[in-house]
């Protein structure tokens, strides 16, 4: 069974956006394909004409610090931003998160951008870069199919934006990116000042590698004893990845206290829709067992901006 026609390869983002001008459509752009490949095996997802292959790309592969962000390319593999020292420095939550997705084999090709893409409510890497309140760099092409018409990519007219992650999502499964038009190039993260830190933890099916029943991010910034600012992210709460606004708001300003976390508890109870699942779990047990799950990652978040660690990293 033959799931493309055409492979592209290109090396820069110019290449690559010519060939989503003019390559045979329907085009699709592949990094790891763990995702994609299987969806387009087992029929999850329309037939494609085009792939283009996007892991070659060099601005697409970078992690680096530009100005006061740290810039993490869409094609880095979640192994990679794991283990790398600027994102173990600037967004542990985030390194976490990736050293948990499925096994070190899909690990090791399976990519940030493809992670993001896909626009699962509960995705791992999703969770930690909203609680990061991360920007999705894209790039894109103003009507493609004039430019095929006309047989003239010099014609061609590239935009750029920047988009907050939480502006991508319309549903589960569903991404505000346009198919065949725009590319994520990569994610940026504000870096990490003194008394700030974030956590990543799930809960998941004890089995070994398995999707996560649960899963939860914090960032927060301390002063003087006080709640400065925090975010907190939960997955699946919702049909799209879900910021948690009424506990943060419950939670600003104020100390950690017993009193003041179960007030954000039932903040955060009131706000998410918890959906069932016949292969994770059911709305009322993740109800049930976030409590937990919110208290140990807001108490490692509220340690680690002290300069305390609570637990040692596993790897």
């Amino acid at each position: 069974m033959t799931l493309w026609q055409q492979y592209i390869k290109p090396k820069t983002l110019a290449e690559a956006m010519d060939a989503f001008a003019t390559a045979p459509r329907p085009l699709l752009p592949i990094a790891g394909g763990t995702d994609l490949l299987l969806d387009l095996e087992q029929g999850r997802h329309s037939p494609v004409q085009t792939l283009v292959d996007v892991t070659a790309v060099a601005e697409m592969t970078l992690i680096e610090i530009r100005d006061d962000q740290l810039f993490i390319g869409a094609a880095v593999s979640v192994n990679r931003v794991a283990l790398d020292p600027l994102t173990v420095r600037h967004a542990e939550a985030l390194t976490e998160a990736c050293d948990l997705i499925a096994g070190p084999q899909v690990r090791n090709v399976a990519t940030l951008g493809g992670n993001v893409a896909h626009a699962l409510p509960a995705a791992d890497g999703t969770i930690a870069l909203l609680a990061l309140d991360s920007y999705a760099e894209i790039v894109g092409i103003d009507d493609p199919m004039a430019i095929l018409g006309n047989g003239d990519s010099a014609k061609l007219h590239r935009f750029h934006r920047l988009l907050p992650l939480k502006d991508l999502f319309l549903g589960p499964g569903k991404s505000s990116i346009k198919h065949g038009e725009e590319l994520i190039v990569g994610f940026q993260i504000s870096l990490s000042k003194p008394h700030q830190a974030s956590c990543f933890k799930r809960i998941m099916r004890p089995q070994g590698v398995a999707l996560p029943i649960l899963n939860c991010s914090v960032w927060l910034e301390r002063e003087n004893g006080l709640i400065k600012d925090i975010r907190i992210a939960v997955g699946p709460g919702g049909g799209t990845p879900f910021r948690a606004t009424q506990a943060e708001d419950v939670l600003r300003g104020r100390s950690l206290t017993k009193s003041t976390f179960e007030s954000a508890l039932d903040a955060l109870l009131a706000q998410a829709q918890f959906r069932t699942s016949a292969r994770r779990a059911g709305a009322d047990y993740r109800r049930h067992i976030v409590s937990g799950l919110f208290r140990d990652v807001i108490e490692s978040a509220w340690m680690r901006a002290e300069g305390k660690t609570t637990e040692t990293r596993r790897h």
